[in-house]
């Protein structure tokens, strides 16, 4: 006989039957003494870290950075470097502005003097009677007639523009020199009109305003620098520069070997100890207190802290998918979880452009407790080998970097965000195995009246010969295209260098086919020729452009200047090149 069983199910369903939510929300636990039994059993109530900081005192030495030199610093080097001043200009600005109005005469900036000259003419209409003074200074201050082998050079948009406007509007770098050289003497004497303008006596004083005017404008519209821009090696296809600050402790010199990306930060650069750029004459740095309220750090998808949240669920743990060999994996999910609310942030408002030492942190807690942080220059060698913003020192030549002081925090007087032109000009730096050596590929270049002018668009076009003929033909080397550069491996005192050289035309006419971008033909001393080291150009190339740069800065000043960025390349390429070929003839 088969025994029969019977299965009760049982629902249990809460039901509130009051109005009253107060028992819902205290939560009560059936059995608490239990629970605290466990607790303590588990070793739970041993934590030391059971008191939150409520207080922070922070205590530190901040000096400005107030001295600034372009270029390489030699090593133990004693310089004077030049005043600077964060508060006015932003440190891109400084680092990346190139000379970007030249004198009269020059093939270049067309379109900036023509629209210089009418600008003049415009603001010499606000003081006088329109057109009075029109044709005297149009006539004045021409612009110089193109030669035959100037003509050679420009493309045809540049042509068409200086042939129209030529002779309908005066060349505002002409003006610029007669003005400047007349209103700005060098020594303190009265400024006055250049004498051989014929300007009415009564018309002098207006005529000296609207000069004055325009000479402000033209001054402050662009940021150049005198000279070519001292900051940029053309050998390294990246910015060099030193900044100091004069600190309690003595002067500091920050050196930025390799900044090329656009924006500066501290990991640009590199404490100097060596080298002295004269900030002993400077302010010296002042001390400052800080005393605020620690706020816990957070993170998106961090877990609620409070016990009524709903959490936004934007990153989840829980489906966090690790193997036993993802330790790395693991360890991230454990400190999120379990220990990302041990972790404070301590607000510190520091003036721009400074360099910072802490010198006393210290925390009280909810018990009224206070502790004292040591800065890690205070730890041991196992505790302080990396920290976050530690700025390491200028390694000497085939040795790795050191920290030697690594209580310091560098501010940069650096932008957020600037807005960015097309590029001017860019250059595809690429090695070819094929043919033994690397190429400067000119895509684009600036053209005469500021406008990119696309050099693969205006190659040369050699007709190759139609049909085969039953004859071989020798050739010397084949056809290279014109915007193609070559870099030539040369030995020198300092390694493998790539000399910029150039090609010979196909067509036999013994004439060769130059760069013609400003980053292919950088201004160097007489007689030197551009050699970029070897290993920066690597196997996947770099690409260089230059663009206009325009930000505002803190102070609400406009800032408008010329920078270069260079950016990884395409990887290698082959320009066909070969030498001592035999090809089927007509």
């Amino acid at each position: 006989m088969a025994q029969q069983t019977i299965t009760t199910w049982m629902r249990l369903e809460p039901v509130c039957r009051s109005p009253d939510m107060k028992a819902g929300l205290q939560a009560p636990v059936y059995d608490p003494l239990w629970l605290l039994a466990r607790q303590w059993q588990l070793g739970e109530f041993q934590g030391e870290d059971s008191g939150s900081p409520a207080r922070a005192q922070w205590i530190g030495d901040c000096a400005r950075l107030t001295r600034y030199v372009s270029g390489p610093l030699p090593d133990k080097a004693i310089v004077s470097g030049h005043f600077f001043d964060g508060n006015s200009m932003p440190l891109e600005t400084l680092v990346e502005c190139e000379p970007v109005r030249r004198s009269a005469g020059a093939l270049e900036r067309l379109r900036f003097a023509v629209e210089a000259g009418q600008h003049f003419l415009r603001c010499l209409n606000q003081q006088l009677p329109p057109d009075k003074y029109r044709n005297l200074f149009k006539d004045k201050y021409l612009f110089t007639p193109l030669s035959a082998a100037e003509r050679n050079t420009l493309d045809e948009e540049s042509l068409s523009f200086i042939d129209v406007v030529a002779s309908r509007a005066p060349d505002g770098r002409k003006i610029y020199a007669a003005m400047s050289a007349a209103l700005r003497p060098q020594l303190p004497t009265n400024p006055a009109l250049p004498a051989d303008l014929a300007i009415l006596p009564g018309d002098r004083a207006e005529v000296r305003a609207a000069a004055e005017i325009w000479l402000r404008w033209y001054d402050s519209l662009i940021t150049e620098q005198g000279g070519d821009n001292s900051s940029w090696s053309a050998e390294r296809m990246e910015y060099n520069f030193s900044m100091a600050a004069l600190m309690e402790a003595g002067e500091k010199v920050l050196t930025a070997q390799e900044y090329f990306s656009g924006r500066a930060d501290w990991h640009d650069f590199n404490l100097n100890e060596a080298s002295s750029l004269e900030a002993i004459r400077d302010a010296p740095s002042v001390s400052l207190t800080r005393t605020t309220i620690p706020a816990p750090v957070s993170y998106r998808g961090m877990p609620a802290a409070r016990f009524w949240e709903f959490e936004d669920a934007q990153v989840d743990f829980g489906s966090f998918k690790a193997g036993p060999e993802d330790l790395a994996h693991m360890l991230l999910v454990e400190f999120a979880i379990s220990y990302g609310n041990d972790w404070f942030v301590i607000p510190v408002e520091l003036p721009v452009g400074s360099l910072c030492r802490s010198k006393s942190l210290v925390i009280s807690n909810t018990f009224g407790e206070q502790f004292r942080i040591p800065s890690p220059d205070e730890l041991n060698e196992t505790v302080r080998e990396w920290r976050m913003f530690q700025l390491s020192s200028v390694a000497p030549p085939g040795q790795a970097a050191t920290v030697t002081d690594g209580n310091l925090f560098l501010l940069p007087p650096a932008l957020a965000h600037s807005a960015e032109s097309r590029p001017l000009e860019e250059v595809l730096f690429l090695r070819d195995e094929m043919a033994n050596m690397a190429w400067g590929v000119e895509r684009v270049i600036e053209s005469a009246t500021e406008r990119p002018l696309n050099r693969i668009e205006q190659q040369r076009v050699v007709e190759k010969p139609s049909g085969v003929g039953n004859r071989l033909a020798y050739r010397l080397a084949t056809e290279v295209p014109d915007n193609w550069i070559p870099l030539l491996p040369v030995r020198s005192s300092t390694g493998l260098r790539l000399k910029r050289g150039k090609v010979l035309k196909a067509d036999g006419s013994r004439e060769t086919v130059a760069a013609r971008g400003r980053l292919l033909n950088p201004e160097l001393p007489e007689g030197g020729v551009l050699a970029i080291y070897e290993e920066e150009i690597p196997r996947e190339g770099i690409q260089v452009t230059r663009h206009y740069q325009l930000a505002r800065w803190h102070d609400g000043s406009t800032h408008l200047w010329i920078g270069r960025r260079k950016r990884v390349g395409r990887g290698e390429g082959s320009s066909g090149l070969s030498f001592d070929t035999l090809e089927p003839s007509t």
